[in-house]
């Protein structure tokens, strides 16, 4: 007898633990914080209309050498990202135009535009979101130039 209550004590436990999940539907919802939303890239070019095709999402943690250029290219579609460490000073090729993003600052990159970023003094970090259609590069070398990653 003093198994079979064992064994039902157990059973109760893991019913319990069973049901627990259940109780997490009812929680709160999570909080956002937008870090960049914009029609227009860094350098305030509006982006045109997309492509017809099938939509790409492609998402890379891009690691770039202190003061090293990445090499200048364009980019066909809209993509944003967010530097999670060092600085990255995006230059426009045609402009001469720059701006610096420090850890921690989101940002637009631009369309069709010439470009390459440049790190800081330190190792740089940037998460990309790139949105893109499928079969189509996120990123394109100019003439005699290396691809960007």
């Amino acid at each position: 007898m003093k198994r079979f209550l064992m064994s039902l004590s157990m059973l109760a436990g893991v019913a319990v633990i069973a049901v627990a999940p259940l109780h997490a539907e009812t929680a709160k919802s999570g909080t956002a914080d937008i870090l960049v939303k914009s029609t227009a890239s860094w350098n305030g070019k509006p982006y045109a209309p997309y492509a017809s095709g099938t939509p790409e999402l492609t998402v890379l943690k891009l690691t770039i050498a202190p003061k090293a250029a990445l090499p200048w290219h364009k980019h066909p579609y809209p993509n944003a990202g967010y530097v999670l460490e060092g600085a990255l000073t995006i230059q426009d090729k045609e402009s001469g135009v720059h701006k610096t993003f420090h850890a921690g600052e989101a940002f637009t990159e631009s369309v069709d535009d010439a470009h390459r970023g440049v790190a800081g003094d330190e190792k740089t970090v940037v998460l990309l979101v790139y949105a893109g259609i499928k079969g189509q590069p996120t990123s394109v070398p100019l003439p005699g130039q290396q691809k960007e990653y």
